[in-house]
């Protein structure tokens, strides 16, 4: 997709989606076979549930309907969120991603993995997860210093308040005192 196509379809679609309290974060236009896929995906800081996402579609589709965006043909227009593993970019995805685990490539050539703590306009403070039984520490990383951020899906996450015994995580069943056991 040209760049200046690209431009035309932010600026057309772009306050639209804002009137729907959602932030534009991509654009794309693929094709698929003889058809087009027009890609947008919307994103905000609570989230976009369904609802929302159908009320976005419609407006955009009527928007690219009374226009030549697209220009002529048969396009498809698919309208989402950016999903569990999305890409850090902009100073709002990190504000987002607080309490979650990114993965962050360094302009230095290393890798961090950490969860984000806080967010200000000049960097990230982190924990960083310990290694052998040692305890988390936390770590101060600017922006200047992110190459890339990404964030990590989490299946087996302790909650927070959990005080990290062994048996917390146990059922009912397992949860036999040493006299039932006998």
């Amino acid at each position: 997709m040209s760049t200046t196509q690209s431009e035309r379809l932010r600026e057309l679609l772009e306050p639209l989606v804002a009137s729907q309290g959602l932030d534009l974060e991509e654009i794309a236009v693929d094709s698929v076979g003889r058809r087009r896929v027009l890609s947008v995906v919307v994103d905000s800081d609570t989230g976009a549930d369904l609802d929302r996402i159908a009320d976005v579609s419609r407006a955009l589709s009527a928007k690219l309907d009374e226009t030549d965006a697209m220009g002529e043909g048969e396009y498809t227009l698919e309208v989402g969120t950016p999903g569990a593993e999305r890409s850090l970019t902009q100073h709002r995805h990190y504000v987002r991603a607080t309490d979650r685990l990114v993965r962050f490539q360094l302009h230095e050539g290393g890798e961090l993995v950490a969860r984000i703590l806080a967010v200000d306009e000049d960097g990230l403070d982190l924990e960083v997860p310990g290694v052998k039984g040692r305890r988390p520490t936390t770590r101060r990383l600017p922006f200047g210093d992110i190459d890339k951020a990404r964030v990590q899906v989490e299946f087996n996450r302790k909650d927070a308040k959990d005080s990290g015994d062994k048996n917390d995580n146990k059922t009912e069943n397992d949860n036999k005192t040493e006299e039932e056991e006998a």
